[in-house]
Formats: structure tokens, C-alpha cells, sequence
């Protein structure tokens, strides 16, 4: 007899940002719950991926750091950005981050340094302190240089073989005891582990993801009995994106609208305290000077998304997914920059379309396909009506009434995109809908409108709820037309559940 699957009514699904890869994806179709419950510290991108979508921005509830602190959930943070004579200007990114080699051969063996986060350390005191390192070697050499300096201390790395490891329950366990006073790990403490009573965060390497950073941060911000604070040293040279910590700090401000160096006028939680070396805000002029225009910014953007594809072109979907959340707000706020709003245009700027693309782009296909990437959507309406032409791509010159409420039917019921519907408080109230007043509703709102808007490509047509121009009969057939506007559609559902629940 075959084994019975249990298929929960409630999940509690927890560090829901790993709900981006496909090991939880897996689990999480294989239980197929009725309801889920998401719960995570970290909902930002993580490894560019965006967990908001796949909850189509369905957040029930919200704390922001900044609340949390002023609310006691977290203790207040002393932060410190010191001055690292580290020269990063020779090395590169790399999928948005640095060569662990690289960083290799600027930290160890380099005296100086060790004797600069010493210093700290020993300024600020420490019981129990947690450095976030760049490497296995790196963690290494830190717990040899702090243990030479009677500093009792041990590196926690995965596979951990070096004269200076520790398995990490017991260098948490050693930490908590006070026999050992430091651990330096590599990412071995982003997540899932809680030592309240740390007093101490060191950030030794370039942290170049704003969760990871905030993820480190957060390691240091339970609460403990006797408890007031958190010291946070941070050791700041001439890496790329430094000087985003105070905007991080206070939930982050968007690219192109303030510079790196007027953090002052930034308002922290309470009793924190955020503080820089006079020369760091030196460095940071200098390098907001050499800083890249924001249409340089962009398609460096736009590049960087395309290496993590392995130099695949992007969909729009797919850099939406994976662009910097800093990056994709300002392009919201400024249509003229906006890649999203032009994405033909924009691939054609900078030579990334196919010849098949070409031919869609220098004929009528461009034109439809710009409509409903520009068309207004202040309601989310139009979209079932657009898939119902889509038609899992074989695209339709029309579609009947029944193809309408089809459509229709299976957007709104996906999810909760029913809470779209005015009126409608539960979903037993949205299932008592007819489907001739789902049509009618259909009808006297976006087939209207796109009709009024659509610029002539949208018509009657006798025994249809609507058509599209017979021109574009050919066009609708190629491979590339159809992978646009399916683009299109995908992007634009999802940006329009982005800024509900932005706005809301």
C-alpha cells in the first residue's frame, strides 16, 4: 500500500529568504500547505533573488530595524567606521563580489592591519566579539595573530582542519563560558544562531551585500541580561560600495539621490550612535566624484545580471529578480532612465538584441509590444485580459467571452490576487462571483480601457470580446514576439504587486 502524503493545512516556513532556491522549492510543492507562513529577518534580495514575488508581496506584517531598536525587540548599536589604509583600487568585482584570493593577498601577512583591528578591539573592550572574515585562511590568521596577543580566540569555517578551528557549537559554547574571547568565522554566523550576550561585531572584509550585512549586524543585536548595546567596528578602505553602511543602517537610501558622505543628517534608532574616521568621509567625497552616472550605473547593473546568468540576456523579469533593490528604485522614480519602461530600446542601445528581435523590433511588433509595456495600470485589470491573448503562446488576433472569463478566472484565482476586487472582503465572498459578472466587470473596466488607449492596436471585432489589429497576424507567430510579450505580462503583474505593497 502506498505511503499516504499529509498534506498540512498550516506551515511555518523559517529563513523564508532561502525560499529562492531550489532545494526549499522542492519541499516546499511537495507539502503543497494551504496556507503558508513565510518568517525571516532577512527579506531583502539575498544572492539577488527576491523573495517578495514568489508571496506575489503578500506581507502580513513587518518590523524595521530602526522599530525594532525603538521599540526593545533589539539592543541599540555603537557603530564605528575606521580608516583602513587596505588598497582595493587594483582588484575586481566578480559577480559583485571579490576574489577571495585577492583579499588573501592584501590580509594576510599584512602587520599593520592586525595591529589596527587590535587596537580597536582593545579601545572598545570586548567579553565575547564575533569577526566576520573574507576566508578559511583569513579566519586563520586572525585567531593566530589575536591568540599571540593573549587574546584567547578560534576560527569557525565549514570543514574546519586549521591549528586555530573550532567546530562551531563548541566555539558557541566556549564563547559563552568566556574561555575564548573572539571567533572568527566565514559565513558560518550570517543565520541561525544566536549568542545573545555578544558584545562585539568586527565586518574585516568589504561586505558587499546589503543583507549579509545586515544579517552580520544582526548578530550582535539580541538581547542579553545586562545588555546595553552592541559595539559594531567596521574597517572601511577604498572597496567598491563603501560608505552604504549609515544608509543601511537606517533601512537604506536610493542610488543617485543622496550622496555617500551626508550621512549625518541621517536619523538612527534610538541610542545608537553611528561614527566615522573624519578621513573616511574624505575617501567617500573622492570616490562619489569618480562615482558612474546613473545610466552607467545601470547598465554596469545590467551587466552584472547578465554574468550571474552565466551571459544570458536578461528578461525583464529576470533583472527586475536580480538587480540591486537601490538601483531598481531609482529607475522607478525616473522614467526617463527607466530600462523597463524602453527594454527593447534599451537592449538595442547597447546591442544586445537577437536578429530575431531585430526584425520584431523594426516592425509593427515593437509598437504593440511598447503599448502594453507603457499602457497605465493603476489597477492590475488589464493583465488577465493581455494573457488571455497570450494564450500560453500561441497568441490570439481575438478572444471570445468565454476566452475572457477563462483568463480572468484563473489570474484571480491564483493566490490572492482576488483581494484586487473592490468590495470583496474574504475569498468565500470572492468565489460567490457569477462568471457573467466577472465578464461584465471585464468588460466596463480594461477591455474599455485598452480599447480607449490602445492606440488602434486594440478593436471590436464581430463575436469577439476584443481583438487586436489583423497586421499584426505575422508578427504574432515569431519566437521572439511571443517571449517579449510574455515578458511583458510577468513584469508588469509583478511590479504592480511590488508597489501595492510599497505604497501600502
Amino acid at each position: 500500500m502506498a505511503e499516504k502524503i499529509v498534506r498540512p493545512i498550516l506551515t511555518y516556513a523559517d529563513e523564508f529568504h532561502h525560499a529562492v532556491t531550489d532545494q526549499y522549492q522542492r519541499i516546499v510543492n511537495y507539502f503543497k500547505p494551504q496556507f503558508m507562513l513565510g518568517l525571516t529577518a532577512t527579506p531583502e534580495r539575498m544572492d539577488g533573488k527576491s523573495i517578495y514575488e514568489i508571496c506575489d508581496y503578500n506581507v502580513p506584517y513587518e518590523i524595521t530595524l530602526k522599530e525594532a531598536i525603538n521599540k526593545g525587540a533589539l539592543v541599540p548599536f555603537h557603530y564605528y567606521g575606521i580608516y583602513d589604509e587596505t588598497d582595493y583600487s587594483t582588484l575586481k568585482l566578480i559577480k559583485g563580489r571579490y576574489d577571495e584570493k585577492d583579499l588573501n593577498d592584501k590580509y594576510i601577512g599584512n602587520v599593520k592591519r592586525y595591529d589596527l583591528i587590535y587596537k580597536y578591539y582593545k579601545k572598545y573592550r570586548s567579553k565575547r566579539a564575533l569577526g566576520f572574515c573574507s576566508s578559511r585562511m583569513h579566519a586563520e590568521e586572525m585567531a593566530k595573530e589575536f591568540c599571540k596577543r593573549g587574546v584567547k580566540s578560534v576560527a569557525v569555517y565549514s570543514n574546519a582542519d586549521g591549528e586555530f578551528s573550532e567546530e562551531r557549537n563548541r566555539a558557541i559554547e566556549q564563547l559563552k563560558n568566556q574561555e575564548i574571547k573572539v571567533i572568527f568565522s566565514v559565513d558560518m554566523f550570517n543565520e541561525g544562531v544566536d549568542i545573545a550576550s555578544l558584545d562585539m561585531v568586527m565586518f574585516l572584509r568589504p561586505t558587499e551585500s546589503p543583507t549579509v550585512f545586515l544579517q552580520q549586524l544582526g548578530r550582535g543585536l539580541r538581547i542579553s541580561k545586562g545588555k546595553e548595546y552592541v559595539n559594531v567596528l567596521d574597517f572601511i578602505g577604498n572597496y567598491e560600495k563603501a560608505g552604504r553602511a549609515p544608509f543601511l543602517l537606517n533601512g537604506g537610501a536610493c542610488v543617485g539621490e543622496r550622496t555617500a558622505y551626508d550621512y549625518s543628517e541621517i536619523e538612527y534608532p534610538d541610542d545608537c550612535i553611528v561614527d566615522f574616521d573624519m578621513r573616511l568621509i574624505d575617501l567617500f567625497r573622492e570616490m562619489d566624484k569618480k562615482s558612474l552616472s546613473i545610466q552607467e550605473r545601470i547598465k554596469q547593473e545590467y551587466y552584472r545580471v547578465k554574468e550571474l546568468l552565466d551571459g544570458k540576456v536578461p528578461t525583464r523579469m529576470e533583472l527586475f529578480t536580480n538587480m540591486d533593490d537601490n538601483i531598481y528604485e531609482y529607475c522607478m522614480k525616473h522614467s526617463k532612465e527607466n530600462p523597463f519602461k524602453r527594454y527593447m530600446d534599451f537592449l538595442y542601445e547597447i546591442h544586445e538584441l537577437s536578429d530575431e528581435e531585430l526584425l520584431v523590433y523594426n516592425g509593427i511588433g515593437k509598437e504593440f509590444l511598447q503599448l502594453i509595456e507603457t499602457t497605465d495600470m493603476q489597477k492590475v485589470y488589464k493583465m488577465p485580459i493581455l494573457y488571455g491573448f497570450y494564450n500560453d503562446g500561441n497568441v490570439r488576433l481575438a478572444v471570445t467571452d468565454e476566452e475572457v472569463v477563462e483568463s480572468w478566472k484563473r489570474f484571480f484565482n491564483r493566490g490572492t490576487n482576488w483581494k484586487d476586487f473592490p468590495q470583496v472582503t474574504s475569498y468565500e465572498e470572492y468565489r460567490k462571483i457569477t462568471d457573467k459578472q466577472h465578464l461584465s466587470k471585464a468588460k466596463s473596466m480594461p477591455i474599455k480601457f485598452l480599447k480607449a488607449s490602445g492606440k488602434g492596436f486594440f478593436i471590436d471585432k464581430d463575436g469577439y470580446a476584443l481583438g487586436i489589429r489583423d497586421e499584426l497576424a505575422d508578427v504574432i507567430k515569431v519566437d521572439a514576439f511571443k517571449h517579449q510579450m510574455k515578458d511583458i505580462i510577468e513584469y508588469r503583474t509583478m511590479e504592480y504587486y511590488r508597489r501595492r505593497y510599497v505604497e501600502n
